[in-house]
């Protein structure tokens, strides 16, 4: 079987808006119809019935989503009925799944043409209700947040495996003796990356803002934060502990996508591509440790390229919290830390779990087409212990 050459023909993602923000007004479906749409409207040559599939990564599933928020988005955004849609759900890198299985399927000759991304509305994450043990219960009931992290927990998982992210983030600064300073001058770090990399224009090729919305740029973004300032705040996760709301990243609204091609694919679209395909890996790792997931990750991807790490022109990794991303690196010696997340992280932009590797793919994507050539990296952990990881080049 010959494999095909896949590209990423384009990308887009909308503005990420903070939890009860700008977007919390936006259905998940209706959020992530927006990214399809202003996606196809770049491409005016290509036919949407060209479109094979439409892949979208989705953390929550329980609420508007409607299970199958792929399919939900194609029809919403007024795709041909016989354009297909599914969703993945891989956690925090559930967009990215998205792109890796969207590329799969070109390389394989199953598609010519997939739109790949993701999407999640925390702010609209509904409370559930489990059904109760026997019927007419005379007690009262607990709602569920979906909003993030564990519910529902099966008995038989054991509880070392099941502790909160904050939790796991604190351990992994315990492990590397990643200090409350040292985190907090990351956060400080990536907020300033991303405020520049807005004014300067260097989001303006991605950046699709929701219509009806007053939203320009990322919202949960902070100008001018000081150390002293991060230094007030209370441990979020554990008395006397290291992780703050500072070096966590919030809670968030957003969508992308990522138009994946062949050859054939890519002609019809009269585009240049912003990158080819090159690689991708998935890992598992003890789950409280889920963070450092990215670290074999991006090893075996980069094996699988034939790459190093010494080659690489950016990396974009997501920052799910600082001593997690410090963690990776202190893990991966070999990985120069100036070309890691250098227009600001998930600290700052947000972290809207089911888009959020699709928003990290498109931005390595971009970076590499700015530049003109180069092999990036796009990789997340995974919450219960995971690392994706895909590798990028032009």
């Amino acid at each position: 079987m010959t494999v095909r050459e896949v590209y990423v023909a384009d990308a887009v993602r909308t503005p990420v808006g903070r939890y009860g923000g700008a977007l919390a007004g936006v259905r998940p479906d209706d959020l992530a119809a927006h990214a399809l749409t202003a996606l196809l409207a770049r491409s005016p040559g290509l036919d949407p019935a060209r479109v094979d599939d439409v892949v979208l990564g989705n953390a929550n599933g329980a609420g508007e989503e409607n299970r199958n928020v792929g399919r939900m988005a194609a029809l919403l955004a007024g795709l041909p009925v016989t354009v297909p849609g599914t969703t993945v759900n891989r956690l925090c890198a559930s967009g990215l799944e998205a792109v890796v299985q969207a590329a799969r399927a070109v390389a394989v000759g199953d598609a010519s043409v997939v739109i790949a991304g993701g999407v999640e509305s925390m702010s609209r994450a509904p409370w559930v209700l489990p059904k109760p043990e026997r019927a007419f219960p005379a007690g009262h009931q607990e709602l569920i947040s979906t909003t993030l992290g564990w519910r529902l927990v099966n008995a038989r998982m054991r509880p070392e495996w099941t502790v909160a992210l904050g939790e796991g983030a604190e351990l992994i600064a315990d492990r590397h003796g990643i200090g409350r300073e040292r985190q907090e001058a990351f956060a400080l770090a990536s907020h300033a990356k991303a405020a520049r990399a807005w004014r300067d224009g260097h989001y303006t090729a991605e950046a699709c803002p929701v219509p009806g919305t007053e939203l320009p740029r990322d919202e949960t973004i902070r100008d001018g934060g000081t150390p002293a300032a991060l230094a007030r705040l209370k441990p979020s996760f554990r008395p006397g502990g290291t992780v703050t709301a500072a070096t966590s990243s919030p809670l968030n609204d957003g969508a992308a996508a990522l138009l994946i091609t062949d050859e054939a694919g890519l002609a019809a679209t009269g585009r240049e591509p912003l990158a080819r395909v090159a690689a991708g890996a998935v890992t598992g790792i003890e789950p409280r440790l889920f963070g450092l997931g990215p670290v074999e990750a991006m090893r075996r991807a980069l094996a699988k390229a034939g790459r190093r790490f010494a080659d690489l022109h950016t990396v974009e990794l997501n920052e799910a919290f600082a001593a997690q991303v410090l963690g990776c690196l202190a893990e991966l010696p070999e990985l120069d830390p100036a070309v890691v997340n250098p227009r600001g992280g998930a600290l700052a932009i947000g972290h809207p779990l089911g888009a959020s590797g699709a928003r990290l793919a498109g931005a390595v994507a971009h970076q590499l087409a700015a530049h003109g050539s180069g092999t990036g990296v796009a990789a997340l952990c995974v919450g219960v212990g995971q690392g994706l990881a895909l590798v990028l080049e032009r």
